[in-house]
């Protein structure tokens, strides 16, 4: 093998040298210009990831805003009904309870800020369930109150019709029981001799007839009726036949002189009465009375020489 000369080795040895140095100041450029370039990226990186972060912090505090103004709607809506407020009470401790959960979760967790955005919007609609709820019951109640002041005040007016009817009607019944009353006229008491004459000498009388007639009325009940006699001497004594004859005047049981039956259909009836077996007839007034049950019907008087 040739030996090398010691002046080329030199040359040699310094190219080498100098190439190896240009390789590595290449490789350091390199290097640096890396370098730079993950800086860059950090950077940006950085700065994104803190203008993120703000982002989510604004988006977690109006979320907040939102929720914290929903619970005040919560808190001033109010009503009258028991069932309502029941199920008012369960969404504002729903509320209570999501503010304090938004509160405690970090913003960076969206999936949680997510959830709460629906919860949020979930509330909101049964906010809006329980205001047309509660404007509805109102609406009701307020027509349920004119109606009730409305049958209030018909029924009033209803209270006074049937008293007013009732008095009426309590008018005509006692109308009616007046009307309802028999009555007579054209009462006469005549004394008869024994031959069947009319005669006014108390020596000749034998016996005394009460005629009258009964007044038509239609609102008398028809039917067999009795008309009783109360014939008095000039002395006052009650002239009695025999026969015990007895009826109510008042609340007294007295006695008759006399009594007929007759048969009254409504119209006109013409009634006698016979006075017989009573004794001697004096002179002086006799006084005859005739009743029926109902009362009395009038009077006459013959005066007997």
């Amino acid at each position: 093998m040739e030996k090398e000369d010691p002046l080329m080795r030199l040359e040699r040895e310094e190219r080498e040298r100098k190439e190896r140095g240009g390789s590595l100041k290449a490789v350091m450029w390199v290097l640096a210009a890396v370098a730079l370039a993950l800086v860059a990226a950090l950077a940006y990186v950085w700065s994104s990831k803190t203008s993120l972060v703000k982002d989510l912090e604004i988006d977690k505090q109006q979320l907040t805003e939102q929720i914290v103004s929903l619970q005040g709607d919560y808190e001033a809506l109010s009503s009258d009904y028991d069932s309502v407020n029941s199920q008012l009470d369960s969404s504002r401790e729903e509320v209570a309870q999501l503010v304090e959960r938004i509160k405690n979760t970090e913003a960076t967790n969206r999936a949680k800020m997510r959830q709460y955005e629906k919860e949020l919007g979930t509330l909101r609609s049964i906010m809006r369930g329980y205001v047309k709820q509660i404007d509805s019951l109102n609406t009701l109640n307020k027509q349920l109150t004119v109606q009730a002041a409305n049958a209030r005040r018909e029924a009033a007016e209803a209270g006074r019709k049937n008293a007013e009817l009732a008095e009426q009607v309590s008018a005509l019944t006692d109308k009616v029981a007046v009307g309802s009353v028999l009555k007579a006229r054209n009462l006469s008491l005549v004394a008869y001799a024994s031959n069947g004459k009319v005669t006014d000498r108390s020596s000749r009388t034998a016996q005394m007839v009460m005629n009258l007639t009964l007044s038509e009325n239609e609102l008398a009940p028809t039917g067999p009726v009795r008309i009783f006699l109360r014939v008095k001497d000039p002395d006052g004594n009650l002239l009695l036949d025999g026969t015990g004859a007895t009826f109510t005047l008042g609340s007294d049981m007295v006695p008759a002189t006399a009594s007929r039956e007759i048969d009254f259909n409504g119209k006109d009836v013409e009634v006698s009465i016979y006075i017989n077996d009573t004794g001697a007839f004096v002179k002086g007034i006799y006084t005859a009375e005739a009743y029926t049950v109902q009362g009395r019907l009038g009077q006459a008087e013959a005066l007997l020489r």
